[in-house]
């Protein structure tokens, strides 16, 4: 058959007008939504929908670097990005709050149909009034929107909690490997490309998701990876995402500061491989509960009393002291006023000359607007903290010279530090955590001269960590109190260790799960 010229060009035009349109079809249409806290349900504070930092649309990409303009995981599809919410851990999540940014993602969720893959970016111990298992809930909702056939990939911290409802709606789920959480961004990383790499080689789900529940339950701050058996729990985990036929493992330690159900430990599978898939899950579930003893905290602990004596008999600076029962980054409610009440007794702190002791923080919105008014220099008085947890301490009376005044930031509001003694104190409108140097510094503080820093905190982070002289944490009251035994547990699966310490070894075979499209 012969092409005159015009038509063999005619073709060509064709050809290269169709290639573009049709490369950029055949990328997989990829949404992301996702809801982060964690939620004490020992504490009476209750989160709101105000608490949650959202990002809609494409303002979502401005969170995760590896998806940046440019970046080759974001031209490996076209993406539909929803809501993403993320909320300083608190307390019970309101049920109003909760039918609010599920009903927004779902919304947007419906504008886009259909989706090859959904990352479905979560914490997992987020706690709903009047919910259990609100993540399983979510997915769930999500599955009714996106249907089964939609690759849904989850990332989660690895302190939450994963029910047996939200294995089933998901298909691929990571989790952190670091505590503290130096690899979440990493850790989202791979649940993205795992779900990419999924939909580009046409494997799309999984054959196998092993589940099996590990009745441990224990804080953070007894499971840091810093140190074993943490440290080599978790290094067993490469290993064995390198075997042939698995896709990912993970090990949840749980969050212990909620009382439901679904609250312990987990480890889960994936992969195509039945066998390599379920020796590996039941591999890392026994690597775990044979370790069970061995967990100890990541550093030193004692009384208040206890860490004032070692902090005050140290000459190293600054000499960090954890506040841990009221520990905003792990649901506290940030304002129970135990500790700095206790500190304001001390005789060492009632002049001006002695030891340097910054506390970091306490809310109360009240005493910052008079400080404010006061002026810098100015003396001010009044009472701070204890409006939501007053159940170890009233509200706090302060009386001293405003040293700073901070407007804008973006948790705190305003912050104000105030001098009472040798005590620099530090006031917020809205609770904060204090998490590195510059939170300090930029109030005119300088925490590496201080005698002893306290912080609302547990484990040290990173930034704090490496500016302690020495450090000790605490077992002070509040609503992510360290003493487990103590918080009066009702609705968490028994027996569980260490709550049952002398418990009979549990059934740590595999649970396979079925894909979600099979439900």
């Amino acid at each position: 058959m012969r092409i005159s010229i015009f038509g063999f060009l005619a073709i060509l035009l064709a050809f290269g007008c169709s290639s573009p349109e049709k490369a950029e079809k055949d990328l997989p249409r990829i949404a992301i939504a996702g809801l982060a806290i964690e939620s004490s349900t020992f504490s009476p504070a209750q989160s709101d929908a105000a608490a949650f930092r959202t990002r809609t649309g494409n303002e979502i990409f401005s969170y995760y670097p590896f998806l940046d303009s440019g970046s080759v995981d974001r031209g490996r599809a076209e993406w539909f990005p929803t809501l993403r919410g993320h909320a300083i851990p608190g307390g019970i999540v309101t049920r109003e709050a909760y039918d609010s940014l599920v009903g927004v993602t779902l919304e947007m969720l419906k504008e886009n149909l259909p989706y090859d893959g959904l990352f479905f970016d979560i914490h997992g111990a987020m706690s709903v009034v009047g919910l259990d298992d609100p993540e399983g809930d979510f997915i769930t909702k999500v599955r009714e929107v996106v249907g089964t056939e939609t690759l849904i990939s989850t990332s989660m911290d690895l302190h939450g909690n994963v029910s047996k409802r939200l294995a089933e709606n998901t298909d691929l789920i990571t989790c952190y490997r670091m505590a503290p959480h130096e690899d979440a961004l990493e850790s989202k990383q791979r649940a993205v490309e795992n779900m990419l790499d999924r939909l580009e080689s046409g494997k799309g789900k999984p054959a196998y998701k092993a589940w099996i529940p590990v009745p441990i339950l224990l804080p953070g701050e007894k499971t840091s990876t810093r140190i074993d058996p943490g440290k080599s729990l978790y290094a067993k985990i490469p290993s064995q995402t390198e075997k042939p036929g698995v896709i990912d493992a993970a090990i949840w330690i749980g969050y212990a500061w909620a009382d439901e159900p679904r609250n312990h430990a987990v480890v889960m599978v994936t992969g195509d491989d039945e066998k390599a898939v379920s020796e590996s899950a039941e591999y890392l579930a026994k690597s775990f509960w044979d370790v069970r003893n061995e967990f100890e905290f990541v550093a030193p602990v004692a009384t208040l009393n206890e860490s004032l004596k070692m902090a005050l008999a140290s000459d190293k600076k600054p000499y960090m002291i954890s506040d841990m029962g009221d520990n905003p980054t792990a649901g506290g409610a940030g304002d129970v006023t135990w500790t700095i009440t206790e500190l304001l007794k001390r005789p060492e702190f009632k002049s001006e000359n002695g030891p340097t002791l910054i506390y970091a923080s306490i809310p109360g919105p009240e005493f910052v607007a008079k400080a404010m008014e006061a002026g810098i220099g100015g003396t001010v008085e009044g009472t701070a903290g204890a409006a939501v947890d007053d159940r170890f301490a009233p509200p706090v009376f302060l009386n001293g010279t405003v040293e700073a005044i901070k407007e804008g930031d973006g948790a705190a509001e305003v912050e104000v530090v105030v001098k009472i003694g040798s005590m620099h104190v530090i006031v917020t409108k809205k609770r904060k955590p204090y998490h590195n140097e510059n939170d300090f510094t930029d109030l005119g503080l300088k925490p590496r001269e201080a005698d002893i820093v306290v912080v609302k905190i547990g484990y040290l982070v990173p930034e704090l960590y490496d500016m302690r002289g020495d450090w000790v944490m605490a077992l002070t009251p509040g609503g992510v109190d360290q003493d487990l035994e103590r918080l009066g547990y009702k609705r968490i699966n028994r027996p569980m260790f260490p709550l049952d310490k002398d418990m009979e070894t549990p059934d740590l075979s595999t649970r396979f799960i079925p894909a979600s499209d099979t439900n």
